[in-house]
């Protein structure tokens, strides 16, 4: 047993590595982890006679992992990943006092909407367990779970490589400026918006936004790209032209727009998404199950 523990790296060593995977140089991948550069230098060299090979591309001019070093990395999570699931094992059997989960969310629609109601019920169930969100794109939440940096994200479906739970019909709406010809119906098609200048943004519904118009065969006019939905919503307000965002994302009563449905109806699906739900820990299996069980409202 000792043999093999002494060839084995260590837990201090595997710490760095992660460090080295997403920082920017050797010496700060080592203060993240509170190591001196002397001890930084010394860890990273045992790791590498321990591995057999070099994890670090020293010929880079930037921070690289080899490609040694990019294969080993997805195991190297799954050793903290491990970990994690026997701490949050050992709290389940205390009843599931303590815990913690890592969660995505792909924006607005998400984080203005959704997990708020459902995480202020599941702490008032689960008073222990911290629930850690993170706001990212769509893209980067598939990513963090394929990583194991998250357990859970609140993603758009489908999303056939993960295990996945609906929550929502998210609706897609027309955004006007109030006041403006189109606002006097309930209702307006996309050939409607079209006559108008486009107001988009770049958060997580402009893809599926542009897929709209481009299905229905309809080239809008896009006069601005914006990166924040409030942009857009000033924007619109201010007379720059008109939009269409997904109803959960958008703020009730935005002084100087109002929203309109669009004909016919266009909407998106909107879930819980891990790598495998039998494999999730405890504190991050419960919140799983309670959002199953939540009664989200639909837009």
């Amino acid at each position: 047993m000792t043999d093999i523990t002494q060839s084995m790296p260590t837990l201090r060593q595997l710490e760095l590595f992660l460090a080295l995977a997403t920082s920017e140089g050797i010496a700060v991948a080592g203060a993240r982890v509170g190591m001196t550069p002397s001890a930084t230098s010394h860890a990273l060299r045992a790791l590498e006679t321990v591995l057999g090979t070099p994890i670090v591309d020293r010929g880079s001019p930037h921070l690289a992992l080899t490609h040694a070093g990019e294969l080993i990395l997805p195991h190297v999570r799954d050793v903290f990943s491990s970990l994690h699931l026997i701490q949050t094992t050992a709290a389940a059997s205390a009843g599931l006092k303590t815990g913690k989960v890592r969660v995505g969310s792909f924006g607005p629609s998400s984080s203005l909407n959704l997990l708020p109601p459902l995480l202020e019920k599941f702490k008032a169930r689960h008073p222990g367990i911290e629930v850690h969100v993170t706001e990212k794109p769509d893209a980067e939440i598939e990513q963090d779970l394929q990583e194991r940096r998250i357990e859970i994200g609140v993603v758009t479906l489908p999303k056939l490589q993960f295990d996945t739970h609906p929550l929502a019909i998210d609706e897609f709406v027309a955004v006007l400026p109030t006041g403006h010809p189109l606002s006097k119906s309930p209702n307006v098609s996309l050939r409607d918006l079209a006559g108008y200048p486009l107001v988009l943004t770049h958060a997580g519904s402009q893809e599926l936004v542009s897929k709209l118009f481009s299905r229905s065969d309809i080239k809008p006019r896009v006069t601005h790209e914006l990166s924040q939905l409030l942009s857009l919503l000033e924007f619109v307000a201010r007379g720059q032209g008109v939009s269409v965002i997904a109803s959960l994302a958008a703020p009730a009563n935005f002084p100087g727009v109002v929203y309109r449905g669009l004909t016919p109806k266009a909407s998106r699906r909107i879930g819980l998404a891990c790598l495998q739900e039998r494999k999730l820990s405890p504190a991050a299996h419960a919140l799983w199950q309670y959002a199953k069980k939540m009664a989200v409202p639909k837009s």
